[in-house]
């Protein structure tokens, strides 16, 4: 049977974003953030809950979490750039920083919210890094300021084409605790048929992410949700190849709206819903129907 891929959104939510899995959270969230913002503890603010899916299955599944210290985190993986990361990272921060004030009357008692948005896609290609933090700065003269807001970015593809080859390479270039998480969202179906990890990556949240996969059991509403995404991702990787193969990429902007009309018309030749290809490729109903009307 095909391994579950985490990187999907419902399969990374429900990883985790369940109560028996919160110490991977907390290892995933403590690999990103700064020693100060460092949690021994968090608790779920919207877990996993399939009824949920069965309200509205298109919506964005993110987790939510609040540090023992009252900071909150909205953790989200993306899988597609389909033109508004930028401005959902934003509206993502701003949405659990202002639901504060349901709880707390007074601006003074607002803590600082953490975005993590986790990308299966190059968002920031003037960054050789894969995982960058952003804060508000002034801008002449550069220092902080308004500490409440901090957005980070991880690129998977980036740390994917850094680390290419076996595993015995990729574990020599992981250095960090967050390298060992890429590690495991990118090459987690090579790892699991491991018998032993190489020792950058035998940790136990490690072992138990693999474990946990292993045995993760969708129901059929579930599965369908899942069996879409993965279509997305593998539709949109050829996509991408034919793409390239053909030189159609004359620009950014261009080449990636033709990669989508390509996308699209295989889902469509699929079968499959069009509000969610809407949601996948950011196209609009309106350039839908007109991929529809040339088929």
């Amino acid at each position: 049977m095909e391994k579950i891929n985490p990187r999907i959104d419902i399969a990374f939510k429900k990883l985790f974003g369940t109560e028996e899995n919160k110490d991977l959270l907390i290892s995933l969230i403590n690999s990103m953030v700064s020693q100060e913002d460092q949690v021994a503890d968090v608790r779920l603010m919207n877990p996993y809950n399939l009824q949920r899916f069965r309200e509205d299955r298109l919506s964005i599944l993110d987790i939510k979490a609040e540090g023992i210290c009252g900071k909150k985190f909205n953790i989200e993986i993306q899988l597609t750039d389909n033109g508004d990361y930028d401005k959902r990272a934003l509206y993502y921060w701003a949405k659990l920083y202002t639901e504060q004030l349901i709880i707390s009357d007074r601006y003074h008692d607002l803590e600082k919210v953490i975005g993590i948005h986790i990308l299966n896609f190059i968002s920031i290609p003037q960054a050789q890094k894969y995982h960058n933090v952003f804060h508000i700065t002034e801008k002449e003269e550069g220092f902080p300021h308004f500490s409440a807001l901090e957005l980070h970015t991880i690129e998977l593809k980036k740390f994917a084409e850094t680390t290419q080859g076996e595993i015995a390479s990729l574990a020599q270039k992981v250095q960090s605790s967050l390298d060992r998480w890429s590690a495991f969202l990118t090459r987690y179906e090579q790892l699991s048929t491991l018998k032993s990890l190489p020792s950058t990556l035998d940790k136990p949240t490690i072992k138990k992410a693999i474990g946990a996969l292993d045995v993760m059991n969708f129901t059929r509403e579930e599965r369908q949700i899942y069996e879409e995404h993965l279509k997305w991702l593998r539709m949109e990787a050829g996509a991408l190849s034919v793409a390239k193969e053909t030189g159609k990429k004359e620009g950014r902007k261009e080449g990636r709206k033709e990669e989508k009309e390509a996308i699209a018309q295989q889902m469509l030749a699929r079968g499959m819903d069009t509000n969610l290809i809407v949601q996948l490729t950011g196209l609009s109903q309106a350039e839908l129907a007109q991929i529809k009307a040339k088929q």
